[in-house]
């Protein structure tokens, strides 16, 4: 497998895919989409040979991949073009640290690109940089993007005031609304539901807690620009994915049944042009 640098225990073994299926038994997952964990530079190409190769193996539900490539790097396009075709390939991921990463140029351009292919953009930022993210995606508008994990949403920060914190917040509360809304509004992105639970440690965290954070990427994206992602395993930093996906079903459960069906099943299927 690929060594990763940013793994830490509960993480620090390889996990397989004879451990996701053990992980989903029982969850009804129909279909999953690989996502690039972050494996060092000299690694990301195989990952990508790797998680292409995967998809085609009837053996699990793996139909797509989202790999990862640097748009800052100047062998961006010509690496896409010699995966143009490959009916597996989704998107691409790579994180930005500083709005000057992100609104350079060549990233632009970059991504312009990935739009001229079909393919979709996972944009992975820190809440500071979500107003910025606009920024980027009007400078794409053909390009389709993806927000990764609720703009990587710090939960502390809704946590109600009568009780104990484990740590400061890293953002505001009302920031994120607000920069959360504001992006919504261009409609050439959607929001992945998912990276909320890592983000507190090992603090023990409910329904009640996450309610106000899933309930506000939903009011402001919007039924149809809403998608579930397992995040796993980073997800069992803090909770088995069973009880991930139980806590989502908790808190939208008064939503329509078929809002319901279109966050853990038809919005996907869509955005990545997946069939039954």
């Amino acid at each position: 497998m690929f060594p990763l640098e940013w793994v830490s225990p509960p993480l620090d073994k390889n996990f397989v895919m004879a451990d996701y299926l053990l992980e989903v038994k029982g969850q009804n997952v129909v279909k999953a989409i690989y996502m690039e964990v972050g494996a060092p530079k000299e690694y990301k190409k195989k990952e990508a040979a790797w998680a292409l190769d995967l998809c085609e193996d009837p053996e699990n539900p793996t139909v797509g991949a989202v790999i990862s490539a640097d748009p800052m790097d100047k062998q961006f396009q010509s690496y896409l073009r010699g995966l143009e075709g490959n009916p597996y390939l989704k998107g691409v991921r790579h994180p930005f640290r500083e709005v000057e990463e992100m609104l350079q140029p060549q990233v632009v351009e970059n991504i312009q690109f990935l739009g001229s292919l079909g393919l979709s953009f996972d944009l992975n930022i820190n809440p500071r940089l979500i107003a910025d993210g606009g920024r980027l995606l009007d400078k794409c508008p053909d390009t389709r993007f993806i927000l990764n994990h609720c703009g990587n949403v710090d939960p502390i920060a809704f946590f109600p005031g009568q009780e104990p914190i484990p740590r400061e917040p890293r953002h505001s509360p009302d920031q994120w609304s607000h920069d959360m809304g504001q992006l919504a509004q261009r409609e050439n992105i959607i929001c992945k539901i998912s990276g909320i639970v890592d983000n507190a440690g090992d603090y023990p965290l409910t329904a009640s807690h996450l309610a106000p954070i899933i309930n506000h990427c939903f009011d402001v994206f919007g039924p149809d620009r809403v998608i579930f992602a397992s995040d796993w395993p980073v997800c069992l930093k803090n909770m088995p994915l069973a009880q991930w996906i139980g806590t989502l079903k908790q808190v939208i459960a008064d939503r329509p049944q078929v809002d319901q069906r279109k966050f853990f099943h038809d919005n996907a299927f869509a955005f990545y042009g997946l069939k039954d």
